[in-house]
């Protein structure tokens, strides 16, 4: 649930204070870079100055998209480093607060569980989805850590299955059951002295491991450029050489959902849409030193709105706005299979 932040290959330290520099540039987007040179300073190490990129954040004079998330994400490094009662204390404001996004739930109860605070964790995870998903006719896909991380503390913890414990095994989607997959004798296999249960464990130890990094790598999405309807009506007026790549605004909206639609089926994971304007594609434009108006900027310009944490997961639940601004729920609008 952390910002992407790669863990092979990277020079934490230097991406933190890039990420410092960027976030100088584009205010804006401040919260979302900050946040992520946080994670590479914890990765770094350097826990302390983590902590204060997080104050700094919930100091702020601006307001901020996500503080509970910032708060979560604080007590998580602080308990790292020897500061357990701080992070206590914020944990308890996190689970007191009842935040709707699921992803501080999910960082103070495995934060929890980390610590062996099995009870504590089972009891917050277990807060969490039922304030996010009672009476949720299909768990959204942000939901779907808490059902699967409770239903691995209730494995440690010898707790039998129960409804919630359902419906994480209804959304699982790995080749290996959840059952086997946080069943904790798992772990004495890999002190056997059989060399075949032994390689056999190794090797669904690896695919786990796998899929798991892939999903909480979140690396960034394969982002499609979206122009709202005025945007892209003064777009034009000023750069009329765009003409081509939007023979209109109809047009453009369905193109978009084909080319997600075919990545999607094609494999490619992570999919989401930016939005732009045309102030913020002219300032881009001039810190390329291109023109605006050269059609290979666009694709260059979606990619960095992307990196920004701009980007909105595709496809939205059926039942969610439609990505294109329309006001009707997307499986009536571009989601309709009609």
């Amino acid at each position: 649930m952390r910002p992407d932040t790669p863990a092979e290959n990277v020079d934490h330290t230097a991406e933190a204070a890039r990420l410092e520099r960027t976030a100088g540039l584009y205010p804006e987007d401040a919260e979302a870079l900050l946040l992520r040179a946080a994670a590479h300073l914890e990765l770094s190490g350097d826990r302390p100055s983590a902590t204060k990129l997080y104050d700094r954040l919930l100091s702020s004079s601006e307001g901020l998209d996500n503080p509970h998330l910032i708060r979560a994400l604080k007590a998580s490094n602080l308990w790292e480093y020897g500061h357990e009662a701080e992070a206590r204390a914020i944990i308890e404001g996190v689970r007191t607060s009842a935040p709707r996004d699921p992803a501080p739930w999910v960082i103070v109860a495995e934060s929890l569980e980390s610590h062996d605070e099995l009870e504590a964790a089972h009891d917050t995870f277990t807060e969490a989805v039922r304030l996010l998903l009672t009476d949720v006719p299909q768990p959204p896909q942000p939901t779907h850590p808490l059902l699967f991380g409770r239903h691995r503390v209730r494995r440690m913890l010898g707790k039998s299955h129960d409804e919630w414990d359902a419906v994480a095994d209804s959304v699982h989607s790995l080749p290996i059951s959840l059952d086997e997959l946080h069943d904790p004798k798992r772990v004495w296999s890999l002190g056997s002295e059989n060399p075949a249960e032994l390689e056999a464990e190794i090797l669904r130890l690896r695919a786990e491991l796998g899929a798991y990094r892939e999903a909480l790598s979140r690396p960034f999405p394969v982002a499609i450029l979206h122009w709202p309807a005025d945007e892209l009506r003064e777009l034009l007026d000023a750069y009329p050489t765009l003409a081509p790549e939007y023979p209109s605004h109809t047009e453009h909206l369905a193109s978009i959902e084909h080319a997600l639609r075919e990545l999607s089926s094609s494999g490619t994971p992570n999919l989401g849409i930016v939005t732009g304007t045309v102030p913020s594609y002219e300032a881009f434009a001039a810190s390329e030193g291109t023109s605006p108006g050269d059609a290979t900027l666009l694709a260059q310009y979606a990619t960095t709105l992307a990196a920004r944490g701009r980007a909105v997961a595709w496809p939205p639940q059926p039942q969610a706005s439609c990505w294109c601004g329309s006001g009707r729920a997307y499986g009536e609008c571009h989601g309709s299979t009609v």
